[in-house]
């Protein structure tokens, strides 16, 4: 471990359609953080195409890494390790950015870091003058994730809750489709809900509560509105929006609660690409007791980023947790 006051590191990202480079100062200033959408890349087909997805990684990640370096005013040399995501995600879209920290780590002869792409998630806001602590019940929603967790510490995460189907971003994408209303779908529904008047609750709560039972599912609430619309064609696209949307968000506020009461935990944390949605954050805030407290990142930070790698490698970089250049990658955590 270098003896210097500052600790520079390098993190990458490429676990689905964003590709990413950060450059992060001991674990908490991003000093740069530069991304790549693929969303207009995908959206013809109203999801990721994971061999487009993989392409598109190799396309842009050395430009990424150049301008993420250049951004913050420092060189290759200047880095202490670089960290970057090799689970869960996409196989092929996973090995970009795992290959590219494994050819910047031989080359400089600094630590390789592998993070775990949906603790980095949960890292995303103690990067926001936000001192990191534990324990908390952290929850990370998006298109390919729904866990809830309890979080002890750096790599300590207990999942005490997931999905059994669909993630709630997926759900959120197959029903927009069905709509018609474009890809991805948690911002077109959202921005749907709020011209929505009546504001009926059209479907059913998703699963009951049941005491420690944490599971989430969207297969059922999917084919309800499907069902819907084909016995209520004309009915008003927003108001199937708002009931889907209520319900959807409804489960996860319920169960994130239920978790931080059981544990007798005041701090939840929730993060991931639907945590950017106004209307869950809303709910989470009317639902919390005073002396509960609620931390969800900026909403750029809430997608896939490679500052959440960063910061998070640092924690690892600070217990002389590396990975071996002969580490692979992984579709699930």
């Amino acid at each position: 471990m270098s003896d210097k006051s500052d600790i520079i590191g390098l993190g990458l990202e490429s676990s689905c359609d964003e590709t990413s480079a950060s450059v992060v100062k001991n674990g908490e200033e991003i000093l740069s953080n530069i991304t790549f959408s693929q969303i207009d890349i995908h959206q013809e087909y109203s999801g990721v195409v994971p061999e487009i997805a993989s392409r598109a990684h190799i396309e842009v990640i050395n430009g990424l890494i150049s301008k993420a370096l250049d951004r913050a005013g420092v060189g290759f040399r200047s880095l202490d390790y670089v960290a970057a995501t090799n689970r869960p995600g996409l196989v092929g879209s996973l090995l970009i950015a795992l290959q590219s920290a494994k050819a910047i780590s031989y080359s400089l002869n600094i630590p390789l870091i592998c993070i775990n792409h949906l603790e980095a998630h949960l890292y995303a806001p103690f990067l926001e003058a936000q001192m990191l602590f534990f324990p908390y019940i952290g929850l990370v929603v998006s298109g390919g994730n729904t866990v809830l967790y309890h979080v002890q510490g750096i790599g300590r995460l207990e999942i005490i809750g997931k999905t059994v189907d669909d993630a709630v971003g997926e759900a959120f994408d197959k029903v927009a489709k069905f709509l018609e209303l474009g890809y991805p779908g948690g911002p077109i529904i959202e921005k749907m809900a709020k011209l929505a008047t009546e504001r009926r609750m059209i479907f059913p709560k998703i699963l009951a509560d049941n005491n420690d039972d944490f599971r989430f599912s969207y297969s059922g609430i999917k084919t309800a509105v499907i069902n819907y619309v084909k016995k209520n064609p004309d009915m008003d696209t927003r108001e199937i929006a708002y009931s889907f949307q209520e319900r959807s968000l409804e489960i996860l506020i319920r169960r994130v609660l239920a978790a931080a009461r059981l544990y007798k935990i005041k701090d939840i944390v929730v993060t991931g690409g639907v945590a950017s949605n106004g209307r869950l954050r809303e709910m989470l805030m009317e639902g919390m007791r005073d002396d509960e407290r609620l931390l969800i990142p900026s909403p750029i930070l809430c997608t896939d980023n490679a500052a959440m790698v960063g910061g998070l490698g640092f924690q690892y970089y600070r217990k002389n947790i590396f990975s071996d250049l002969s580490i692979d990658v992984a579709p699930r955590a």
